[in-house]
């Protein structure tokens, strides 16, 4: 199977832990719009979702399932969302598609996060992918030289603001020994929003594609 049938494949099982009735947290990405394709196949509806993103809101609305503002909402049984990188522990690097703040946001608010991704995303220690970081405008020079402190190279991604109206740099070079350390340290820099270091809200489960099928893998 190539990398699209392989998200395909964990889109669909990621239906197997949304309950009918419920207020799913949606999140975003290319693995993610599958999963949003195969939710409006459910003979039992959801009550609706709560989204990371405008992309994925919009998807959702187009297949006709409602979109719910997050501040109505005490909590939500799952988040089902994909990631970029994943540890043997659940931690996560998060962000490729600029969404990483109010990726947080829904998984805060989840009992259970479901991370959906292909076997090409499982490694050992995080920091192959490069590190999106959300940042203030007038902080970025500020943040890179930061990074450059810890040995990395901070890249601001052109072109692309965050559904915020905030900056996206991209951190090339990290090896993250300790996800929730570096997160804590991280996100104390004044002009960060959020970093893309996802070890607070780690996954519970991961639905990995293999060639052989899905794989789970519980934290």
């Amino acid at each position: 199977m190539n990398q699209d049938q392989l998200k395909a494949l964990v889109g669909k099982a990621a239906l197997d832990y949304v309950t009918e009735g419920s207020v799913v947290g949606v999140g975003t990405g290319s693995t993610v719009d599958c999963f949003i394709d195969a939710l409006a196949t459910l003979a039992k509806p959801i009550a609706g979702a709560v989204s990371s993103s405008e992309r994925s809101s919009a998807r959702l609305r187009a297949l006709g399932i409602a979109v719910l503002d997050s501040n109505q909402l005490q909590s939500v049984p799952v988040y089902i969302d994909g990631a970029d990188e994943i540890d043997h522990a659940g931690h996560m690097i998060k962000g490729g598609g600029a969404a990483l703040t109010r990726e947080k946001i829904v998984a805060d608010i989840a009992r259970r996060f479901i991370c959906i991704a292909d076997e090409s995303k499982l490694v050992r220690t995080l920091g192959r992918f490069a590190l999106p970081v959300e940042v203030i405008p007038m902080a970025t020079a500020q943040v890179a030289r930061a990074f450059a402190a810890l040995g990395g190279k901070a890249v601001l991604r052109e072109g692309m603001l965050s559904d915020n109206g905030c900056k996206i740099l991209d951190v090339h070079g990290l090896t993250i020994a300790d996800p929730a350390a570096m997160e804590r340290e991280i996100n104390q820099w004044p002009g960060v929003v959020t970093v893309g270091i996802f070890a607070r809200n780690k996954a519970s489960v991961c639905l990995l594609g293999t060639p052989a099928g899905v794989k789970t893998l519980t934290f």
